[in-house]
């Protein structure tokens, strides 16, 4: 596919422009253009599909949060991992991430579910896999997404330094061995969603985050800023 094509913000386009003329790539476009033309409904909208790149242009990221793939109904999907649109329900997964946040940091728990200032802030949020079928979770999961997503990831640790990981569950956990932890902070734990029980809670990370980011000389997030 003519990297050109690519509706993504621009300095993504150049780090990761030989790999938009793969074959891999230009199968996941296939895909995608035959999966809509015979009239499945896919989520997030094509103008969301990149919109954590978009959100987060490279030389901005901070920290990674890797969610696996997007939520899977209608009006929830919005291209950011664990975020949905300010009048959509809060997802349980995102609910705990707050009670965290609240026990960890100062944060007010917001009654929304829209994380795109943390993604301008710098906070990457990227799913391994970006689109999904109606009503079928993990439909796109062989697709190509995580080739892409996994160079994605290496392409981060490679060209850029001190950033933080926060790999929550064993699926983005799966992913430490993409990531240079000689440059890099990594933090893992299991997954937010209710599942885990309360495992997830008290793992600090975003105070951890932050302190990572300050010790380096880098501007820390506002989490309370939503």
């Amino acid at each position: 596919m003519d990297p050109n094509e690519i509706m993504i913000e621009d300095s993504w386009k150049k780090v990761l422009w030989d790999y938009f003329s793969t074959d891999n790539f230009d199968a996941i476009s296939v895909f995608l253009k035959e999966e809509k033309e015979s009239g499945k409904l896919i989520y997030p909208r094509g103008s969301q599909i990149f919109n954590a790149f978009n959100t987060t242009p490279f030389k901005n990221v901070k920290i990674v949060i890797l969610g696996q793939d997007p939520y899977h109904n209608p009006g929830e999907a919005m291209g950011l991992c664990f975020s949905v649109p300010k009048d959509v329900r809060v997802p349980p997964s995102l609910k705990n991430v707050y009670k965290e946040l609240a026990s960890d940091i100062d944060f007010t728990i917001p009654n929304h579910g829209d994380l795109t200032s943390w993604a301008q802030q710098g906070v990457f949020l990227l799913n391994a896999i970006l689109t999904v079928e109606h009503k079928k979770p993990a439909s796109h999961r062989k697709i190509g997404w995580q080739e892409f997503t996994d160079h994605v990831i290496k392409t981060i640790s490679d060209k850029r330094d001190s950033v933080v990981f926060l790999l929550w569950g064993n699926f983005a956990k799966g992913k430490r061995d993409l990531i240079d932890t000689d440059k890099h902070l990594v933090l893992e734990s299991a997954h937010p969603s209710p599942l885990a029980r309360n495992a997830f809670f008290n793992n600090n990370h975003f105070s951890k985050a932050n302190r990572f980011l300050e010790e380096k000389g880098l501007e820390t997030i506002k989490w309370n800023t939503l």
